[in-house]
């Protein structure tokens, strides 16, 4: 565990461009597939990755992260789908027109909201204010105050945009934990710096937000979230049932907590019905996930095992651990994660869910992100609930 520790953060940290941008692979073999390279800065992987190097002490790289972003934010206060290293707007497939005809954002806003979180635990762990100062005016509040008024005043949860994996348009769970994560880490910084109308103005949306998922987001006729809900022009709302392991933003990002039974029930879904039951084990994206497809049968495969699908399953049994007892799931995951490493240490975005030979492009830089998230997560939580059982123990008697 400790070896590929150390080679993620060594291979995250060779991914980060001299002028910040934080490029999702290097590998280039995935162009006799899709005919291009992972070779952008995504806003959203460069967010997480460089929250994996903040907490391994690495403050200088993801400084010039962040001033990448500040530079790369669009005028409005958004972020593109993704970026060249030089911070010019990268090759899309994200529409600019819908089917109507009509002018749409091509645009993941989970993006934009996951950049101002990463940058708020950025603070957290370095307490460095003569740098977030100067990206208060300049990144936090633009960005904030766009998704502000990016909420449908219909059900006040966001406006749909692209999800996390490129493919769907909608409101999806993932982007909603995302936005409220950013609201509420520009409510922290306008906190820290006096700014009492902003402030104000990014509680309420947050809060207007959290009640919208409450009343919007969730079905109980399901007995979990969803990972999306479409809005037709007429009001109408349609709930995609199909489970996502992405849902896990809702509590990732702090909009709902761990234990609460909804997100309980949502992820005991994931870690029984994304479950690979091939050989290799691991956890799926969705359910029938057609992305370098493998096998046919759904309900033994209902996708490739992802790296960090999987590991936000192990994620979250850390986060609700009241017990060491409690982490050996997290660590079977751990060590499930080492055992399927390539002999060079790198991990794939996805895994041959019988063989586990690496599938897509390896390495992928947010693959190894969750990795060391993950191994902080556990080793944070086992020794505070080390110090918590050795408090309750009573005292020896005296001789």
């Amino acid at each position: 565990m400790t070896r590929l520790y150390r080679r993620s953060i060594l291979t995250a940290r060779t991914h980060v461009d001299n002028r910040g941008a934080i490029i999702a692979s290097t590998d280039f073999d995935i162009t006799k597939f899709a005919r291009d390279t992972y070779a952008y800065a995504w806003p959203r992987d460069g967010a997480l990755v460089a929250n994996a190097l903040d907490r391994a002490g690495h403050e200088d790289v993801t400084r010039q992260f962040f001033t990448f972003c500040q530079q790369s934010l669009v005028e409005e206060g958004f972020f593109l789908h993704k970026y060249t290293p030089y911070g010019q707007p990268g090759s899309s497939w994200l529409p600019w027109v819908d089917k109507r005809g009509e002018r749409t954002l091509p645009i993941q806003e989970d993006e934009t909201g996951l950049v101002l979180w990463s940058l708020w635990q950025h603070y957290r762990i370095h307490r460095n204010l003569d740098f977030v100062v100067g990206l208060y005016t300049t990144l936090v509040v633009p960005a904030a105050d766009w998704m502000v008024g990016y909420f449908d005043e219909r059900n006040d949860l966001v406006k749909a945009s692209w999800d996390l994996w490129e493919e769907r348009w909608g409101v999806h769970a993932f982007t909603v934990g995302s936005v409220w994560g950013g609201l509420e880490a520009a409510r922290n910084f306008a906190d820290l710096f006096g700014d009492n109308s902003a402030y104000t103005r990014y509680r309420d949306a947050a809060e207007k937000l959290r009640e919208a998922a409450d009343t919007h987001l969730y079905s109980s006729d399901l007995g979990r979230f969803p990972r999306r809900i479409t809005i037709d022009e007429d009001g109408t709302q349609t709930i995609d049932m199909v489970l996502d392991s992405a849902i896990t933003g809702l509590w990732r990002f702090g909009m709902y907590t761990p234990d609460d039974p909804r997100i309980v029930a949502t992820m005991n879904a994931i870690a029984d019905q994304l479950s690979n039951k091939g050989a290799c084990g691991g956890i799926a994206r969705y359910s029938n996930d057609y992305y370098f497809k493998v096998d046919p049968d759904t309900k033994k495969v209902p996708g490739n095992p992802w790296f960090m699908c999987t590991l936000w399953l192990a994620q979250w049994y850390i986060a609700t651990a009241k017990t060491t007892h409690d982490l050996k799931p997290a660590r079977d995951i751990i060590n499930w994660v080492v055992a399927h490493q390539m002999p060079a240490g790198l991990l794939s975005e996805q895994l041959d869910p019988n063989t586990g030979a690496p599938l897509s492009v390896s390495p992928l830089t947010w693959s190894h992100a969750e990795f060391i998230v993950t191994v902080d997560d556990f080793c944070r939580k086992a020794e505070r609930l080390r110090r918590s059982s050795l408090e309750t123990l009573p005292p020896k008697p005296r001789a």
